[in-house]
C-alpha cells in the first residue's frame, strides 16, 4: 500500500522541539546522574564505562586545555563535507534523470541497490587501494555514505505528483521544464530535505569509518588512539564531540529547510504575506504621490 501525493506532508516542528527541550534536558540529568551513581558505587567499570564527570572534564581537557581537538575537527569536518556535496549532487542527479527517463530508470535501479548493499567497511580498503591515503579516499567513502538517501528521497517525491495538478499545468500548455521546476520540484522538496538530513549525518560515519582504517589526523584517529591507550575518558569524550557536532550540523540544515520550505508553515506563510502585503503597499502609495506631483 502506497501513500497518495496529497497524504506526504512536511510539518516544521520547530515550536513543538522547544516545547520539549525541558523534558529532554531531566531526561538527560537522570540517565547521567544513574550513570554516575552506579560508577561510584562499583556497579560498572570504571575504566570501561568512566564517570560522566570524567568525560566532562575530558571534553573540557581537549576543547580548552589542551585545545588538540580543532585540527582533528577540521580534518573531520572537510572530509564530511567533502562526501556529502559530492554524494548528494551524484545522487540528486541520478535521481532526475531516472524520473525523466524511464528507461534510464530501468536500467540503473539493480545497480543502486547492489551499491547500497556493499558493506561501507569492506569498501574502505579498496578506495584506500585505490585512491591512496590521504582526504581523498576519506571523502569517496564520505560521499559513498551520502549517496543513497538524496537518490530514493529525490526519485520517490518527484515521482509523487498529483494528477489534477499535472492536468492543470498540461491544460494550461506548460512545457515540460515548467512541470518540473514549478510543480514536480517544489512538491518534492520535503522529502528532498530529508534526503539531505540523512545524508548530513551519513557523511560523519563515512568519514569516521575512513579514519579508523588509514589516516593520521582525525576524530577517528583520535578516538582510535584513546582507545588503544585504554584511555576511555578522552575515547567517550571524543564519541560525545563528534556526537554533539554532528547533531548541530543536522540541525542546521533542518532550520535552513524550514526557511526555505516556508510554503509548509503557515507563520511563515503569513509572515511573507504580510511582508509582500506592506512592499505592495509602499509600491502603491510611490506611484500615487508621483501622480498627485505631476
Amino acid at each position: 500500500m502506497t501513500a497518495e501525493p496529497s497524504e506526504v506532508t512536511y510539518v516544521p516542528d520547530r515550536e513543538n522541539t522547544w516545547r520539549y527541550v525541558p523534558k529532554h534536558f531531566a531526561i538527560f540529568l537522570v540517565l547521567m546522574s544513574v550513570w554516575e551513581a552506579a560508577n561510584r558505587m562499583g556497579l560498572a567499570d570504571p575504566l570501561m564505562f568512566p564517570r560522566p564527570t570524567r568525560i566532562a572534564e575530558g571534553m573540557v581537557q581537549i576543547f580548552f586545555l589542551k585545545a588538540t581537538v580543532w585540527e582533528h575537527l577540521a580534518a573531520t569536518f572537510t572530509k564530511a563535507m567533502g562526501g556529502f556535496v559530492i554524494g548528494t549532487v551524484i545522487g540528486m542527479a541520478l535521481a532526475i534523470g531516472a524520473v525523466l527517463h524511464t528507461g534510464f530508470r530501468d536500467y540503473l535501479k539493480p545497480y543502486i541497490i547492489l551499491v547500497e548493499a556493499m558493506p561501507r567497511i569492506a569498501v574502505g580498503p579498496i578506495f584506500v587501494g585505490w585512491l591512496g591515503f590521504g582526504y581523498g579516499s576519506a571523502i569517496a567513502l564520505a560521499a559513498l555514505v551520502c549517496f543513497f538517501g538524496p537518490f530514493v528521497n529525490t526519485m520517490t517525491g518527484l515521482m509523487q505528483i498529483d494528477e489534477e495538478s499535472e492536468e492543470l499545468f498540461r491544460s494550461c500548455r506548460a512545457s515540460k521544464k515548467q512541470i518540473f521546476f514549478k510543480l514536480m520540484l517544489p512538491n518534492a522538496m520535503p522529502l528532498i530535505s530529508a534526503g539531505l538530513k540523512l545524508a548530513a549525518a551519513g557523511a560523519f560515519a563515512g568519514a569516521l569509518v575512513a579514519e579508523f582504517i588509514q589516516a593520521d589526523v582525525g576524530l577517528g584517529v583520535m578516538m582510535r588512539r584513546y582507545v588503544i591507550t585504554l584511555n576511555m575518558d578522552y575515547a567517550f569524550s571524543t564519541l560525545l564531540s563528534i556526537t554533539v557536532f554532528a547533531f548541530v550540523l543536522f540541525r542546521t540544515i533542518e532550520a535552513i529547510n524550514y526557511r526555505t520550505l516556508y510554503w509548509h508553515s503557515e507563520e511563515l506563510m503569513q509572515r511573507r504575506s504580510k511582508r509582500r502585503a506592506s512592499e505592495f503597499a509602499t509600491i502603491i502609495n510611490t506611484q500615487a504621490s508621483g501622480t498627485g506631483g505631476q
